[in-house]
């Protein structure tokens, strides 16, 4: 009797392609190659770079000013420190820094005096009575000067008797009162620029006066002002508009006539 063969055991190892793996990546595979991808999103990703890039340079720029700011503070923040001096020797005196002038110094000069203001110069009809205050009354004609006081005395002043020169500047002044005070008048001729006439003392006490003329300015006119108790003597000087001394009379006491 023939011994009967073995049976030959059936191999463990099972079939990769029947494993349950292979089924998820044929799957797979599959779907991927289903799938169709869409354009790369180039302009999106370029605006995300330069963002990036501005991003970064303004964090440099600012790390750059704090960083100079600071430097400048530790400049003017730090001051030299001598050292104490030593014991029996001579004290270390500190010697300021030097200055170095960037410019010349200021060049002080003395405040010009500005010229004395214009005076408005009124306009009066020929005959005309003007109240000059306190009695005092004055007028134009073409002879000349008049005016009244309190006494009612009148006074004339003329200017074609051949005593004023109209063809250059000048002033004249009358004037009459006491020790409670003085009306002052005059003539200002040779000029159509008259500005100012004024009254000076030798202290610098000042009196303005108030100006009249004839229409057309003829070239000539009339000033009158007041002064109070104490002025003494006075002079008379005459302005353009301008400022300019025309001309000018000497002090002359209160109660004498020019």
């Amino acid at each position: 009797m023939t011994p009967a063969r073995p049976t030959t055991p059936p191999d463990p190892r099972p079939d990769p392609d029947s494993r349950p793996d292979a089924d998820v990546r044929a799957v797979f595979a599959r779907a991927a190659a289903e799938v169709v991808p869409g354009p790369l999103p180039l302009a999106a990703v370029r605006r995300a770079g330069r963002a990036r890039r501005r991003r970064r340079t303004t964090a440099l720029s600012a790390g750059s000013v704090l960083a100079v700011a600071t430097a400048v503070a530790a400049v003017v923040v730090l001051t030299p420190v001598l050292p104490s001096p030593q014991a029996g020797g001579p004290a270390r005196v500190a010697v300021p820094p030097a200055v170095v002038p960037t410019s010349s110094p200021p060049v002080r000069t003395s405040a010009t005096p500005r010229p004395p203001a214009p005076t408005p110069v009124r306009t009066v009809a020929s005959g005309e009575r003007v109240d000059a205050g306190k009695g005092w009354r004055v007028w134009l004609t073409a002879a000349g000067k008049h005016w009244t006081g309190p006494d009612g005395y009148e006074n004339t002043r003329s200017v074609t008797d051949g005593n004023v020169d109209l063809g250059a500047p000048g002033v004249s002044h009358q004037s009459e009162g006491g020790p409670k005070g003085a009306f002052h008048s005059g003539l200002y001729y040779g000029t159509r620029s008259a500005g100012r006439v004024e009254l000076r003392n030798a202290e610098g006490r000042t009196a303005v006066a108030t100006l009249l003329e004839l229409p057309g300015r003829p070239g000539w006119g009339v000033w009158y002002a007041h002064t109070g108790p104490g002025m003494g003597e006075v002079a008379t000087v005459l302005y353009d508009r301008a400022g300019k001394v025309l001309s000018e009379l000497p002090l002359l006491p209160r109660g004498d006539g020019a």
